[in-house]
């Protein structure tokens, strides 16, 4: 069967996405840190090969990162994310891309422990899901119950993200991307605008 190369990520099995570890435009900060006062001191539970990390700490902000595997990008913790019990001291905000097939409980993890949470997600997350049961009532949560608060959609399309060491064609973006934003101290409905990450 043959593969799609790009980030549709669901139409990649997951024996073949492994920890799904696709890198984060770093074009994508900019426009958040526009929109979003983003606090001096974040944790990047999926930091990857440290995209949000550096792009964060060249705009001033402290970074704390985590990852589950280390891929060659210094980690202040190797760790499981899911089973970590608290954040790290002084850090008032979670801001990553996470593993989609892990998306759900990941962003309910991290609303355990943060008062505001900032990850990037496809648009259409604000779909129902696909595959268990327990993946749709996870989304209907993290959608629901605990509805975001702030919706940043990107006017053009991110610049792809493969699959990490990805070495086949490479393909044009197929996917809309947002940040997702989930505040605590936000009452009254979801707010969507759009933002560019080009001039």
């Amino acid at each position: 069967m043959a593969l799609d190369h790009s980030c549709q990520v669901q139409r990649h099995p997951h024996a073949v996405r492994g920890l799904d570890l696709y890198g984060t435009p770093p074009v994508a900060i900019p426009p958040l840190l526009a929109v979003e006062n983003v606090p001096a001191c974040v944790l990047d539970p999926g930091a990857g090969r440290g995209n949000i990390a550096l792009a964060l700490r060249a705009a001033g902000r402290k970074v704390i990162a985590w990852d589950i595997a280390d891929y060659g990008f210094p980690l202040d913790q190797q760790c499981d994310f899911l089973s970590t019990p608290t954040m790290p001291t002084g850090c008032e905000c979670i801001l990553t891309n996470p593993p989609y097939k892990w998306v759900e409980a990941f962003i309910l993890h991290a609303l355990e422990l943060s008062p505001l949470v900032i990850m990037l997600l496809r648009l259409a997350f604000f779909e129902a899901g696909s595959g268990k049961q327990q993946k749709h009532l996870l989304r209907r949560r993290v959608l629901d119950e605990i509805p975001p608060a702030r919706i940043h959609a990107f006017r053009k399309r991110l610049p792809m993200m493969h699959r990490d060491l990805w070495r086949g064609r490479k393909a044009n973006s197929g996917m809309a991307f947002a940040w997702w934003v989930w505040d605590r101290n936000h009452t009254g409905p979801i707010t969507i605008d759009r933002i560019s990450w080009e001039r």
